[in-house]
């Protein structure tokens, strides 16, 4: 059995979640609704306040699955009931970024701006300090197109391994490059 997928998920309150005939999982909760089919393979039963994840076989598609749609089904119930959160910070020389509605205009360091449209699912809010790099921080109830938005973001100006110029995540270790040696005499 895999570790991952017999682990229940507990439903907290406020979230409903409901399973048609055809596997097909839909979860609501007070941020938003999200929807996953599921494959026939997989049996879902909701007892006691908990979603548990069953497989009748110890054949390789299904297990492979098992603990798959565990996890989607987990971000499911934890995105509406608290959501997502990634912080990415622009590190360079007159790297900014403005908000106006669902618009992003991103200046970093090309001879034009990038103008990237969010998407209605995903909030979004600019932080600029003085001294301090600015940072992006979006929120979302959907992890899967949270993390899509982000990773087009970063693509922009992916981090660079000499001076970490770039768009990255908050926390995110960079594998920093020595640059050139000084020539001995």
């Amino acid at each position: 059995m895999s570790r991952i997928g017999k682990l229940p998920i507990p439903i907290p309150d406020g979230v409903k979640v409901t399973i048609t005939d055809e596997n097909l999982v839909t979860v609501k909760g007070n941020l938003g609704e999200l929807s996953q089919q599921v494959d026939p393979q997989i049996e879902l039963k909701i007892e006691d306040g908990t979603l548990h994840i069953l497989r009748h076989s110890d054949e390789i598609d299904p297990r492979s699955k098992h603990g798959l749609y565990r996890a989607l089904l987990a971000n499911m119930v934890k995105g509406v009931s608290t959501g997502f959160t990634v912080t990415q910070e622009m590190v360079g020389v007159g790297y900014k970024a403005v908000l106006t509605g669902q618009l992003l205009d991103i200046s970093v360091g090309y001879s034009h701006n990038i103008i990237f449209q969010l998407p209605p699912e995903v909030r979004a809010e600019v932080k600029i300090e003085r001294g301090k790099n600015p940072l992006i921080i979006m929120q979302s109830y959907d992890r899967q197109l949270l993390g899509q938005v982000a990773a087009k973001i970063r693509s922009f100006r992916a981090p660079e391994p000499y001076k970490g110029k770039g768009i990255k995540f908050e926390n995110e270790e960079l594998r920093r490059k020595a640059g050139k040696a000084a020539e001995k005499k």
